[in-house]
């Protein structure tokens, strides 16, 4: 039987300019959805886990393409809740060399931020389950989504259900008079797997790398580097049984070095760096790795070293697909694991 994961958080409506058009000389938007927890769940379903996402849509038509967008890829929407009046609204310009990408949210008000407790069963919804995953995207959105977050947590801890979590730090998000330092460490106190790239950490809880600067790698990061934020990470949440660091180098827009590491208390498993050239879009590269790491960690356990690097390798093949989504298939990423990243018409 195949393991089963559930996500939880908030799906958005892409409007993406085409190509690399600016907002303003777009005169129209490529149509799509995508949002943290739901991308980590297309891309389980992809592998042939289990996979179920867990939301509160409004009951409109917007709303229920969504769902029937998530249903084509083999995720469940089984246990989602309606009311509210809106899905929330992304904007994304497509950055290129120099120029970066900009996003721009239209989400305010929208049916999972006035989410409140109680409202989702998370016994029943957990039933059977054999992990959990949230970001930090979802306690940002309101103080009702961060409460129902700790519902959850709180369940699968109760349960036995391994707890994962994304530190995934936006700025613009913590609007509702908190901050993420104030809210967060109750909610990651409950996860035994913790994820975040080069700046959550010190973003959210003031952890990190004695003189890094994201802004200024050059495409070059030293791995071993990371080690003291697994420690320090661990050291703050006891209960948390691993700690990965996604390792982006930004030479520019559209070519970008990407790896991360892995610290399990003892060992620090290093991946193999990519050199990924030609980005068509990065939007949900964090998420594809996620996925990545999830399915390495239930499939190949105890190997951390093949689950982080199956992570690194889906979440660089996420890079040249267009979306939020991660369209690969296993096979295809531990082709390009076996080091075959020849892009060759496979026939």
């Amino acid at each position: 039987m195949a393991k089963k994961v559930i996500t939880f958080g908030e799906i958005m409506l892409r409007l993406s300019t085409p190509g690399y058009l600016r907002f303003g000389q777009a005169r129209q938007f490529d149509v799509t959805f995508g949002g943290g927890e739901a991308n980590v769940a297309v891309s389980l379903a992809n592998y042939g886990l289990d996979a179920g996402f867990v939301t509160r849509f409004p009951e409109n038509d917007i709303a229920r393409a969504c769902e029937k967008d998530l249903r084509s890829y083999g995720v469940s929407t089984d246990h989602c809740v309606y009311g509210g009046s809106r899905l929330g609204i992304y904007f994304l310009e497509t950055g290129a060399v120099a120029r970066p990408s900009k996003v721009v949210y239209d989400r305010a008000g929208s049916s999972i931020a006035e989410i409140q407790p109680g409202m989702i069963d998370w016994d029943k919804v957990l039933e059977g389950a054999d992990w959990f995953h949230w970001t930090g995207i979802t306690p940002a959105l309101s103080q009702g989504a961060a409460d129902v977050c700790l519902e959850a947590i709180k369940a699968a801890n109760r349960l036995g259900v391994t707890v994962s979590c994304d530190l995934n730090y936006r700025k613009n998000l913590w609007k509702y008079g908190k901050k993420a330092g104030e809210i967060m460490p109750a909610l990651v106190e409950g996860c035994d797997i913790i994820l975040g790239n080069e700046e959550d950490a010190d973003k959210v809880f003031g952890i990190k790398p004695e003189g890094f600067d994201v802004t200024a790698t050059g495409g070059e990061i030293d791995q071993k580097r990371f080690q003291s934020v697994g420690e320090q990470l661990m050291k703050r949440f006891p209960r948390a049984k691993k700690v990965i660091i996604t390792l982006r180098g930004s030479i520019n827009a559209n070519h970008n070095t990407w790896g991360g590491v892995l610290w399990d208390g003892q060992t620090l498993y290093q991946s193999p760096r990519y050199d990924i050239t030609h980005i068509v879009d990065r939007v949900g590269g964090g998420d594809s790795f996620m996925g990545g790491l999830i399915y390495g960690l239930l499939t190949y356990a105890p190997d951390d070293q093949k689950a982080l690097n199956f992570a690194v390798a889906a979440s660089c093949l996420k890079h040249t697909i267009f979306g939020d989504f991660n369209q690969v298939t296993v096979a295809e990423v531990e082709n390009l694991m076996k080091g075959d990243a020849s892009g060759r018409v496979s026939r």
